[in-house]
């Protein structure tokens, strides 16, 4: 049997660490392989996928710009 600890889940809403508008996003998908797991991020019609080393469950006002 094997057991996956996603940080993340399905539907959460989390930001990217390097996103300087901090856009919520949500997790769509939950991807498994050998070089580990990768969320799928969906913003708006635009989605992406990342390490769980570059998402947030919160958002960073310090890297918050304004644009």
């Amino acid at each position: 049997m094997m057991v996956i600890d996603n940080s993340f889940d399905l539907g959460q809403i989390v930001y990217l660490t390097t996103d300087n508008y901090q856009l919520r996003r949500i997790v769509t998908q939950i991807k498994v392989s050998l070089n580990g797991i990768t969320y799928q991020l969906s913003c708006g019609t635009n989605y992406s996928d990342h390490y769980e080393c570059e998402i947030s469950s919160k958002i960073d006002v310090l890297v918050k710009t304004d644009g």
